[in-house]
């Protein structure tokens, strides 16, 4: 029988993406680690399961490198006991770790997922959680990503990238929802 409540997958929110963003990078969504911290005390509260996703750079000049001040998670989304950490080395929560067996082991079949970044670890998670059989709920307003430049010089806004990645995954990966909406079926859930 499927697991009755979905998973949270909380992807690389780490401090890396706060030292970019000090450095000058411009990002949308400020308020998107709010979004998550709120998604997390409700999937405690309702004794949901939780998987926190953390990328481990391997390139030598990574924020992400282990011995790098980057690799931390932020505060407010740091795991609680109990609650497993998976360590990734590319842009997939599912490429060389254990995340899909865990999922499938405990009969989950809703992902819940949110984190950093929307146009890079955030949508290739989604997608292959789509292509695997999961039903994928991407949480629009606790996602964030940066301006970024194109092939062709253009610079492109966060914004734009943020809607575009969520009009691409819409429907044929996975459903956009708000961290609200998650929230009160959580809630509707548990009653």
């Amino acid at each position: 029988m499927p697991h009755p409540l979905p998973a949270l997958i909380v992807v690389d929110v780490q401090r890396a993406f706060d030292e970019w963003e000090a450095a000058g990078q411009r990002r949308n969504n400020p308020d998107a680690a709010a979004r998550i911290v709120d998604l997390l005390a409700a999937f405690r509260a309702s004794g949901a399961p939780i998987f926190h996703i953390r990328h481990e750079g391997t390139k030598p000049n990574s924020t992400f490198r282990p011995e790098r001040t980057g690799y931390a998670v932020k505060d407010e989304a740091r795991e609680q006991g109990g609650e497993p950490v998976i360590v990734k080395r590319v842009n997939s929560a599912f490429i060389g770790t254990d995340l899909e067996t865990r999922l499938r082991a405990s009969n989950i079949a809703t992902l819940v997922i949110c984190g950093a970044t929307t146009n890079h670890c955030v949508e290739t998670t989604t997608r292959m959680a789509g292509n695997l059989g999961f039903d994928a709920q991407l949480v629009r307003d606790a996602t964030w990503t940066f301006d970024r430049v194109g092939p062709d010089g253009e610079t492109h806004s966060a914004e734009n990238i943020h809607t575009m990645t969520l009009s691409n995954l819409n429907r044929e990966f996975a459903r956009i929802v708000t961290a609200g909406e998650v929230i009160a079926s959580l809630a509707a859930l548990r009653q």
